[in-house]
């Protein structure tokens, strides 16, 4: 029989196998504890596990780590991690400091299927989906170096569209926000989506209530289809649909994320049109000036134009943030995350 990933597991399917193999279901609240408090990674240092227990694991359970391939240091201090998993394929993550706490961002899957026009990831395709164990080992790996400052947040806003491997992110949540797990606030935790309407209304019923954050990225069919194929298939009208039922926390709402390209989402027309399409909606915006990659059609707006973007938004009482994405100079910012496959594929169709 092949060991299961143990990291794959939340902790209620561990304390169900431990009570049909005849030991104590609070063995698996021990056993996270070690894994994600105690940064065990390894059967031997669960000392207050009886030897006959962890054999038991060791007979049925594997602990994979995933290597790090590479690593790049941004002059803003983000760390790249460029991860190997056990099947040889690679992924990306960033951990961003700020002034009194890091931020995670996480990919879910090696490539992408989305294939928006001006997102790196979306040039390689899908590879495969990254299993719970897969996601949760990138927070496990970043934790190592956010020293100093705790790692407070988590975004999934790394290779892959998290929604097109649902069970998976979900599982990995519950692990990621579990008492005995990370503990993360579920208030610290985004799941961004490119705007699959059946999964973001199926989101609104789990019992993990993490942020939502959504690719929006044009105010109008004509200019969202031309920038995110996914539009074809549930266009603005179905997507602001399903984000006026979604249903909220009090003083919660949904992040539409905004990328402002020059000369194609930057004018202060498309400013109204986006307040009138979010009509209904508790929302709020974040703009992201595009980080420009090599060979890359589009281009960053001027910053007088993305200030005045902003300022228009504010003025009529919208919450209009404004990203400046953490290591650009190392190809670590939104849309930019790519792994090896995804160079290897960019270099044979090109």
């Amino acid at each position: 029989m092949t060991p299961h990933n143990l990291k794959d597991w939340t902790r209620a399917r561990l304390r169900d196998w431990f009570s049909e193999h005849n030991e104590r279901p609070f063995r698996a609240d021990q056993v996270f504890t070690w894994l994600y408090q105690k940064n065990v990674s390894d059967w031997d240092g669960m000392s207050n596990l009886a030897k006959s227990t962890r054999q038991l694991l060791i007979d049925n359970f594997h602990l994979p780590r995933l290597t790090r391939v590479a690593e790049r240091v941004s002059q803003d201090d983000s760390r790249k991690y460029l991860l190997g998993l056990q099947d040889g394929k690679t992924i990306e993550t960033v951990l961003m400091p700020h002034h009194d706490h890091h931020t995670v961002c996480v990919s879910s899957q090696v490539g992408c299927a989305m294939g928006c026009s001006f997102c790196v990831t979306g040039k390689m395709g899908l590879i495969r989906n990254l299993s719970a164990g897969e996601i949760v080992e990138q927070v496990v790996e970043a934790r190592r170096d956010a020293t100093g400052l705790p790692l407070r947040n988590i975004v999934f806003m790394g290779m892959g569209e998290p929604f097109h491997n649902y069970d998976q992110v979900m599982t990995a949540l519950e692990i990621l926000t579990d008492e005995y797990g990370f503990n993360f606030s579920q208030r610290r935790v985004t799941v961004s989506t490119s705007g699959l309407v059946p999964q973001i209304r199926r989101f609104g019923q789990e019992r993990v209530k993490a942020n939502l954050a959504i690719s929006l990225n044009g105010s109008s069919d004509t200019v969202r289809g031309r920038l995110m194929p996914v539009n074809k298939r549930y266009n603005l009208a179905q997507l602001v649909q399903v984000c006026q039922e979604f249903p909220l926390e009090a003083r919660k709402r949904i992040t539409f994320e905004y990328i402002l390209l020059k000369g194609i989402t930057d004018s202060i027309d498309d400013a109204k049109s986006l307040i009138r399409l979010l009509h209904g909606v508790k929302f709020k915006i974040n703009l992201i000036p595009f980080n420009a990659a090599p060979d890359s059609e589009y281009q960053r707006s001027d910053w007088e134009q993305i200030q005045r973007f902003q300022r228009y938004l504010l003025d009529r009482g919208v919450v209009a943030t404004l990203r400046i994405s953490k290591g650009q100079d190392i190809q670590g910012a939104c849309g930019q995350l790519r792994s090896e496959q995804g160079l290897a594929v960019e270099e044979e169709v090109g």
